[in-house]
């Protein structure tokens, strides 16, 4: 009787090991994953009130809706372009673009007629969900942004988009570089952890910096898988 107590007393103290285990183990993984959540979100964030997106999308998929989208691509771009070096903070960009929704809507609308095309189309300005982006050795994160939407006809399409301000969307990203003068552009509207995080595509990074983004893509692709699937 007396080996049985103690083993039964055994049984219980190893219990309460355990359920005291467990308990630490859920506190500790409940705040790694709060403070990771809480990261990701202020950089996001950041991020997000500091640049501003082109996005345009097409009527369809078909070849011809598709070449058609980036001939009105090129003549937003080409309009931009004249006015970027206005832009010395988000803030004035915001408020150009705000003011000239019908100027963005009209060059898409000419654009369409001028090859033909009799569909519609419609300029906005809002914060929507993007995937995560390579701009080069620039890599921005899966989230909300704000940005000028150009939707083409029906909006049925793929889409293309870029970083309007600061003016990534001027730079041929396309061999692996943003040249040095749009990386002092991104520097200027980026707290020093924001401009770090993005830079986390470049061979320069530090693993920690790399750990530091992923974390940030994973919650914030999460989130936008989430709010894709409600629109469903």
């Amino acid at each position: 009787m007396k080996t049985f107590k103690l083993f039964y007393t055994k049984i219980l103290l190893n219990r309460k090991f355990l359920i005291y285990s467990l308990t630490v183990v859920t506190i500790v993984i409940s705040f790694v994953l709060m403070s990771a959540y809480t990261y990701s979100k202020n950089i996001q964030h950041g991020l997000a009130d500091n640049l501003i997106r082109l996005h345009v999308i097409a009527n369809s998929d078909t070849e011809k809706d598709q070449t058609i989208k980036r001939k009105v691509r090129d003549d937003i771009l080409k309009y931009m372009s004249a006015q970027a070096k206005k832009f010395e903070s988000t803030d004035v960009a915001e408020t150009f673009i705000c003011s000239n929704l019908d100027v963005f809507q009209k060059i898409a609308e000419d654009t369409l007629m001028a090859n033909g095309f009799d569909y519609e189309a419609k300029a906005y300005f809002g914060n929507y969900l993007f995937p995560t982006k390579v701009y080069g050795d620039v890599t921005l994160p899966a989230g909300a942004y704000q940005s000028l939407r150009i939707v083409l006809g029906k909006g049925s399409g793929a889409n293309w988009w870029c970083v309007m301000f600061p003016p990534l969307c001027f730079v041929d990203a396309s061999h692996g570089i943003v040249p040095d003068s749009s990386k002092t552009q991104l520097k200027n509207v980026l707290t020093d952890e924001q401009y770090k995080v993005i830079m986390s595509n470049s061979t320069s990074a530090n693993s920690e910096v790399k750990f530091k983004f992923k974390i940030v893509e994973i919650f914030q692709q999460s989130k936008s898988n989430v709010a894709s699937s409600k629109r469903q």
